[in-house]
């Protein structure tokens, strides 16, 4: 489980890595370009929490921490997928059940086409 630190709280949010990945890669595009945006995710019985929304801007610290130390190859698709409702006014929800596929299922095999001559 990765770790996300966000502003000066000491607590980390924790969530698998491979969805962390990806968050950080949106994050960092948008936060680049100066674009602020939503993250919201839903709590789970054993935290006590409902829901919680962060305001993600440029001007606040922000820190990524991996349980794995090899960066993984991240789902085109569903980069494009958080990037859209990152963009979108209910913001970008989190979802730390996803199931993102790898990349090597993400992408059909190209194959070499053989030219008659």
């Amino acid at each position: 489980m990765g770790s996300l630190y966000y502003g000066n709280v000491d607590e980390p949010i924790v969530m698998p890595d491979r969805v962390l990945a990806h968050l950080a890669a949106v994050a960092t595009t948008k936060l680049r370009r100066s674009e602020s945006f939503v993250v919201s995710w839903k709590g789970t019985e054993s935290d006590g929490q409902g829901r919680t929304t962060l305001w993600l801007q440029p001007a606040i610290p922000l820190r990524f921490v991996y349980d794995q130390a090899e960066a993984m190859p991240l789902n085109p698709a569903t980069l494009r997928e958080m990037a859209d409702q990152a963009t979108s006014n209910g913001g970008l929800v989190l979802d730390a059940d996803i199931d993102i596929p790898e990349l090597s299922a993400a992408r059909p095999q190209k194959t070499r086409t053989e030219v008659a001559a």
